[in-house]
C-alpha cells in the first residue's frame, strides 16, 4: 500500500498488486449487496478507480482494507439506490398491466439460494454488516467505521439480524 502511495501515478505496478489481492473479495461483497454479477462489477470498477485517484490522499489514519471497504459500501448504496429510482420510472411509465406482472415471474434472490437466500430476510443495514463480517471477514470496528455507527451499535445490530435468520430458518435446518 505504501508502495503503491509513493508511485502513483507515474508507476500502477504496486497498485496493481493491491487491487489483484482484494479484487475477488470486493466483488462478492459487491455481488452480495446488489444481488447480480453485473453491477456488482461495474461497482468494482467505479471502486478501483476511486481508490487510483484516492489514494495519493489516504492518510492512513484507518487500515487501507477499511478504507477500501468503506468506499465499497458507498458505491453499493448508491447503485442499489440509483437501480431501485430506474424501477420505480420502469413501474410508472409502464402502461401494460401484463408487463407489470410478469416482474412477478423472475426469480427471486431466495430461489438462487446460498448466502443470498438468507440474507434477503434482513434490511439493507443488517445484510452489509452481514456482508462485510463473512465475506469480507472484517472486525466490528472496522464495519462500524465502514457504516459510520458505533461499535455496541454494530455488534448489536449484527447478533439481531443472526437472530431473526436464526429464527426464520430453524425449522429448514432441523430437516
Amino acid at each position: 500500500m505504501e508502495r503503491a502511495h509513493v508511485e502513483l501515478f507515474h508507476v500502477t505496478r504496486a497498485y496493481e498488486e493491491l487491487m489483484r489481492r482484494y479484487q475477488r473479495t470486493l466483488f462478492n461483497v459487491c455481488a452480495r449487496y446488489l444481488g447480480n454479477d453485473r453491477d456488482a462489477d461495474d461497482v468494482c470498477q467505479e471502486v478501483m478507480l476511486k481508490v487510483l485517484y484516492g489514494l495519493k490522499s489516504f492518510e492512513g489514519k484507518s487500515k487501507f482494507k477499511t478504507w477500501l471497504y468503506s468506499i465499497t459500501y458507498n458505491e453499493c448504496i448508491t447503485q442499489y439506490r440509483k437501480e431501485r429510482r430506474k424501477r420505480r420510472l420502469m413501474d410508472a411509465l409502464s402502461l401494460d398491466p401484463l408487463e407489470e406482472a410478469s416482474d412477478e415471474k423472475t426469480p427471486k434472490v431466495e430461489e438462487r439460494g446460498g448466502l443470498e437466500r438468507w440474507l434477503v430476510h434482513v434490511n439493507p443495514i443488517d445484510r452489509e454488516i452481514l456482508v462485510l463480517r463473512f465475506v469480507a471477514e472484517l472486525e466490528f470496528q472496522e464495519i462500524a467505521d465502514i457504516m459510520h455507527m458505533g461499535l455496541s451499535a454494530t455488534k448489536m445490530r449484527y447478533k439481531r439480524a443472526l437472530d431473526r435468520l436464526r429464527e426464520k430458518f430453524s425449522g429448514l435446518t432441523e430437516t
